[in-house]
């Protein structure tokens, strides 16, 4: 009987020994370095049970051996911590470091840039072609409605929902700029700020002459003087919805709709595109000048002038610079 205890012990200690060994190897396996070799980006569905995480992963090159890790995420860790979504791992990720990133939720996070002075018609399509996101858009905001800047957002998301946030923005920075605005503007609103901003947006992609050129519309506003902008015919044939794709002609400046400021005595009726904020910012706070003309001036810039002799001056110099520019294309 004596000898059957120590059998026993002995078979139990070896046991032991056996079941420590392997608890060490796992756990060495499991918080080893991985296969990986550069960043890599897996999607885990929603609904995907630890088995498939641990397919994915081997896949993906992120770990060796999906058997390991599902031993290790039970053992080690809580499997049902581990979330959906698209993450980054990073070169070297162990298979430990791989559970912890798949229980913290951080998730890759994409961006998504709308550039200034687009139209709403323009800012939906770049959501359509972003491929992350899901769902459709069923409206289109009026122009004006969208603030332009880099929105950030994660696989998944709706389209609708990153539009709202830029639908916010813009209602967020006209109400917090709208109080800070120069005295004795002739802007009665919110709304007709916009309406400037977006005209500023679309005459010159130059920061340093955003507010020169919303000065010149504010004077030419106190005047009573036409706006004149060029943008404003351009938005009146095409209504926003794709570019003109021409020059405009003296029979467009002479067309009659709402927003041509050849035509029309003040602001036109709306927006003609979604503004920046520096744009919103100059159209606010314009700077205090005397000029009522400008014209583009080659190199993005525009010459700014005083008095109509000096601004048609200006005119017959750019119209040298084109004709210059025609004839080195032709030779």
């Amino acid at each position: 009987m004596r000898r059957l205890g120590v059998i026993t012990a002995v078979v139990v200690a070896f046991v032991a020994v056996i079941a420590g060994g392997l608890w060490i190897y796992l756990q060495q396996q499991f918080e080893a370095p991985g296969p990986l070799q550069q960043e890599t980006v897996v999607i885990v569905p929603r609904g995907a049970g630890l088995v498939a995480i641990a397919e994915d992963l081997a896949a993906g090159g992120v770990i060796a051996d999906p058997d390991i890790f599902v031993l290790g995420v039970r053992l080690f860790a809580d499997a049902r911590a581990l979330k959906a979504g698209e993450y980054a791992f990073a070169p070297g990720s162990s298979m430990k470091e791989a559970a912890e990133l798949l229980a913290s939720g951080r998730t890759l996070v994409h961006r998504l840039t709308v550039p200034e002075g687009l139209t709403s018609v323009e800012v939906v399509a770049l959501l359509v072609t972003a491929e992350p996101l899901t769902g459709d858009i069923v409206t289109v905001p009026p122009d004006g409605a969208l603030l332009p800047e880099t929105y950030h957002f994660h696989r998944g998301d709706s389209r609708e929902a990153v539009l709202e946030r830029m639908r916010q923005s813009m209602s967020e920075a006209l109400a917090e700029l709208w109080p800070k605005r120069a005295e004795s503007l002739p802007l009665q609103s919110p709304e007709e700020a916009l309406v400037l901003a977006s005209i500023v947006e679309k005459e010159t992609g130059v920061d340093s002459e955003r507010a020169l050129v919303a000065g010149v519309f504010v004077n030419r506003l106190r005047k009573g003087m036409p706006l004149q902008s060029d943008p404003t015919v351009v938005y009146g044939i095409t209504a926003g919805e794709a570019p003109l794709g021409r020059s405009l002609t003296r029979k467009d400046l002479a067309g009659p709709t709402p927003y041509n400021t050849y035509q029309i005595a003040g602001l036109p009726p709306g927006p003609i595109a979604n503004p920046g904020r520096a744009a919103l910012e100059a159209a606010l706070n314009p700077a205090s000048t005397e000029y009522i003309y400008f014209v583009a001036a080659g190199g993005g810039g525009h010459a700014f002038a005083k008095t109509l002799a000096e601004h048609n001056r200006n005119v017959a110099k750019w119209r040298r610079h084109l004709r210059s520019l025609q004839k080195q294309t032709t030779n």
